[in-house]
């Protein structure tokens, strides 16, 4: 297999990642005021993943430094072109932060709820930024023969030759993506919470997931639409069926795990499974393409955005204990997890 490919494998898995890590605690916010209904209840959804978000933000770093190693002139263009979602996005990513390290420093009756409600509509926006920011990758973007392009945040909010970051399509993805990532959280609430609260988020975890579904199905009718080397990549890569085959089986199973009892946990895994195969239904359908552009002959590939066959062996070498090193330290720290975290107040 070419470096290239093993690049853009590994840089689409480390993004993938993330998604399914920091998926669940941008999930627990946007679930944050529809299940936890007391103090306790929300001092337990905060302590459910106050020792791991910020490391799950890792992957973000990672994903972006992988990128940045492999294909340069990716991570130029589309940091330069994306610049007001990016801006948007670290914004969001700072008052998130804020939000959950300064609620617990002060017990006060304004205090709390305004960091809960920060908590609340950055992880939200932070999931409609990032779908949105998919979308974008899957439509194309308006790129010329130099690879150069700058979106606004919107057009006429058609799909055409000179696309905004939001229209009909992206928002659809964005939309979804908060969908799918407030179930993913409320998956995880369920698991790793008891009592009311955990109760609270399996019922609506129950109701999210006829929303997902109504809203994969739509759009992965509409990406072949909007994308028509999703299309090509089938006829010329058959076995790409089987991922999303994965994906209406990671569905299928988290419904059935969360009508049974004790079904917690494999509802979240099955939540992570459907996720991430949806992740690569995204980079299967576009590859080779990594920055695919309105019109595809301005497109930035594998193969032409990436950089020396030397600069690739080189940085594989250090990755590998690289991503060895960073697996086994979130490996210790899950496994450090308490069980359960109670929905009851604390005496």
């Amino acid at each position: 297999m070419a470096l290239e490919v093993i690049w853009y494998i590994i840089v689409g898995g480390m993004f993938t990642v993330y998604v399914i890590l920091d998926g669940f605690d941008l999930g627990v916010g946007i679930v944050y005021p529809f299940v936890g209904r007391t103090d306790a209840h929300r001092d337990a959804m905060f302590e459910s993943i106050g020792s791991v978000w910020d490391g799950n933000e890792v992957w973000l770093i990672a994903g972006g430094g992988a990128l940045f190693c492999a294909f340069p002139l990716v991570y130029a263009t589309s940091f330069s072109g994306f610049y007001l979602p990016l801006m948007i996005l670290l914004w969001l990513l700072m008052f998130r932060g804020l939000a959950i390290e300064l609620r617990h420093h002060y017990d006060d009756p304004v205090w709390r709820p305004l960091w809960g409600g920060a908590f609340f509509a950055s992880s939200t926006l932070l999931s409609l930024t990032f779908g949105a920011a998919l979308g974008n990758i899957v439509r194309g973007v308006p790129m010329d023969a130099n690879y150069n392009f700058f979106e606004p945040l919107f057009t006429n909010f058609r799909v055409g030759t000179h696309t905004g970051i939001l229209d009909w399509y992206t928002a659809m993805v964005g939309i979804e993506a908060m969908a799918a990532l407030a179930l993913h959280g409320a998956c995880w609430l369920a698991m790793k919470t008891t009592d009311d609260l955990a109760v609270n988020a399996r019922k609506l975890a129950g109701q999210l997931w006829w929303i997902v579904v109504a809203g994969a199905v739509l759009i992965t009718f509409c990406t072949f639409a909007v994308q028509p080397q999703v299309a090509v990549n089938l006829r010329q890569y058959p076995w790409g069926a089987a991922i999303g085959l994965t994906a209406a089986a990671g569905l299928i199973a988290q419904k059935r795990f969360l009508g049974r009892a004790n079904g917690e946990k494999n509802a979240f895994l099955a939540s992570a499974v459907f996720l991430g195969a949806m992740m690569a239904n995204a980079f299967f359908g576009i590859y080779p393409n990594i920055l695919p552009a309105r019109l595809p002959e301005n497109s930035l590939t594998v193969w032409n955005a990436a950089t020396s066959d030397y600069g690739l062996r080189v940085a594989l070498i250090w990755w590998v204990p690289g991503i060895l090193i960073a697996t086994g330290y979130f490996i210790f720290v899950y496994s450090r997890m308490p069980r359960k975290f109670s929905g009851t107040p604390h005496e």
